[in-house]
């Protein structure tokens, strides 16, 4: 007689094996930039409009994102994806979502702007070096000196 596995265990571990081999409907790929926002967006709007051939559905340089239409493989109507680039904390990332693709389609899409932004701007302006701390002193203003005695002594 084979041991009887618990219900509850085996919904368990289906629903586990569902997650990891199910695509994930938010996936997104990401990637850094090391040109600026603006470089890094305007090059996108001509990679996505001009090289892809897709059509630009809505876009925003202020928020630096685009809505684009693309046909899917098997698909007959348009499917919306995105492109979003995002300044933090002095560096400049990038976002591609290409929803009914697997995923290294849009890894793909981001090696592709990636060259292009490269090939466009030549090679990427060198980073600037962390400061160092002076081994100076620290002067401190005027303001945050100690006032001298008023009788001149």
């Amino acid at each position: 007689m084979a041991p009887s596995v618990p219900k509850s265990l085996l919904t368990g571990l289906c629903a586990v094996a569902l997650g990891v081999l199910a695509p994930s409907v938010e996936a997104r790929v990401d990637g850094s930039s090391s040109y600026s926002k603006s470089q890094t967006y305007s090059g996108a709007l001509r990679y996505v409009r001009v090289d892809l051939g897709y059509d630009v559905v809505e876009k925003d340089p202020d928020a630096a994102y685009l809505i684009f239409k693309y046909t899917a493989p098997g698909s007959k109507d348009g499917v919306t994806g995105t492109l979003e680039v995002v300044e933090s904390g002095g560096s400049v990332r990038l976002f591609v979502s290409l929803p009914r693709l697997p995923e290294y389609q849009e890894r793909i899409f981001r090696d592709g702007l990636l060259k292009k932004l490269r090939d466009e701007y030549g090679p990427p302006p060198p980073k600037k070096p962390a400061e160092k701390p002076s081994d100076k002193p620290e002067r401190k203003p005027d303001s945050e000196k100690p006032a001298a005695p008023a009788d001149g002594s």
